[in-house]
């Protein structure tokens, strides 16, 4: 957490995808294990629109991205942290054509990033935006054109004074840092090594991915690390110049990257859908077979990301199955039904687990090799947004909702 908020700037409570470290990680106090639709809930407000970004914080601001007329009008929201209430529901761009989408996604699922003066939003192919805090639109970027077309899913980075996205389409796969101030372009990387997969990369499907990079120093340099198609790649943030990447073989991956115990833990795949976790060590051009320190494939969820708490790693199949994994060799610890289906990636909090799945269910276990449940809780909605936490609460967005969950004040 202290490298990311030195190097990249970032002095929200949570800032982005997965929060201030981007691994999912928080050290608030107090936070509940047990509520419900009347229990520690100290508010729950109407979200605009329809959207699937995960909430984002800022001082006493929460953002999120909506859409409305089927995704040809593509905003920002922000509510008032301490009261939930709307303080800018603004048109950011619109569009005659909002493109093709799963029939999972939305129309605004890439969650957002902010520098605690600026909100940078992120709709795909159909553009990014920067806002201040009241609401004005400072400049937008609708230049980068590629076939999403299951959806935008990859969320913004920032990395000093660059806005990084990640373009991994069906017909073009790279990608660009933008000026935060102004929305220029600073470097554009295409991706490489697809001529190296297999036949079945021929077709265009089989190019696209939808994974959030992560920075990360390592031996005193920050590198890039993100996923694509038939490759993890790590870059230069400054420069986009590739460092290292990794191959594997098949394509559309979501999950982030995570870092620890002197190892990437990348998500890949070994064949078409069939998802699997490589824990890696860092070099130079392509990484050799001993640098691979174990890889596994049983039950990788293929949306939500891997978490990662000191020795173990813990994931969640889509399916609704989760795991816990021994981070140094691979080898797993506990296997254990959650029921339900997930889209959230899960968060820790302070040797907790937090898996909330999409029926609103969120399940709780104690972040160790043996498997303990310490609480269940529901609440009313579709949740596919990842939760956030900050000011001693856990903030959780259903498909209309947010939610702001947290003991009541003394």
């Amino acid at each position: 957490m202290v490298f990311l908020l030195v190097t990249v700037g970032l002095t929200a409570d949570w800032p982005q995808f997965r929060g201030p470290d981007g691994q999912g990680h928080s050290a608030e106090k107090g936070i509940p294990i047990h509520w419900n639709e009347d229990e520690n809930i100290t508010w729950k407000s109407a979200v605009p629109g329809q959207g699937y970004s995960s909430p984002v914080i800022a001082g006493n601001q929460i953002w999120m991205t909506s859409s409305k007329d089927e995704g040809k009008s593509l905003h920002a929201v922000c509510l008032d942290k301490t009261t939930g209430k709307l303080l800018h529901d603004i048109e950011v761009l619109t569009t005659k054509d909002a493109g093709p989408r799963h029939k999972l996604n939305g129309y605004a699922s890439p969650t957002s990033v902010l520098d605690g003066k600026h909100a940078f939003v992120h709709f795909g192919p159909r553009g990014t935006a920067c806002l201040d805090s009241a609401g004005k639109v400072i400049w937008k970027n609708t230049e980068f054109k590629y076939n999403a077309f299951q959806g935008a899913a990859s969320s913004l980075i920032l990395h000093g004074d660059l806005l990084i996205l990640t373009c991994d389409g069906t017909d073009k796969q790279f990608l660009v840092a933008l000026d935060k101030h102004t929305g220029k372009t600073k470097w554009l990387q295409p991706r490489a090594h697809l001529e190296r997969a297999d036949a079945s990369s021929q077709r265009a499907i089989s190019r696209m991915a939808y994974s959030t990079p992560l920075i990360q120093t390592v031996n005193g340099k920050p590198q890039l690390i993100c996923s694509g198609a038939f490759h993890s790649a790590a870059y230069d943030p400054a420069s986009g110049k590739e460092l290292w990447w990794f191959p594997y073989t098949g394509f559309s991956i979501v999950g982030r990257p995570s870092y620890g115990n002197g190892m990437f833990y990348i998500v890949g795949s070994i064949r078409q859908d069939h998802f699997c976790i490589f824990a890696v060590r860092p070099g130079k051009g392509e990484l050799h077979e001993g640098q691979r320190v174990w890889q596994f494939s049983t039950g990788i969820g293929h949306v939500p990301s891997p978490i990662l708490v000191g020795k173990e790693i813990y994931v969640v199949h889509d399916g609704g199955v989760a795991a816990c994994l021994d981070a140094l060799t691979g080898k797993e610890l506990w296997r254990e039904r959650l029921g339900g289906n997930h889209d959230a990636s899960p968060i820790e909090i302070r040797s907790r687990i937090y898996f909330c799945n999409r029926e609103g269910k969120t399940t709780i276990v104690a972040a160790d090799s043996n498997f303990k449940i310490l609480a269940k809780n529901q609440l009313k909605g579709t949740f596919k947004a990842s939760p956030a936490v900050a000011d001693g609460a856990l903030f959780l967005r259903s498909d209309t909702h947010l939610y702001r969950i947290e003991k009541p004040k003394q």
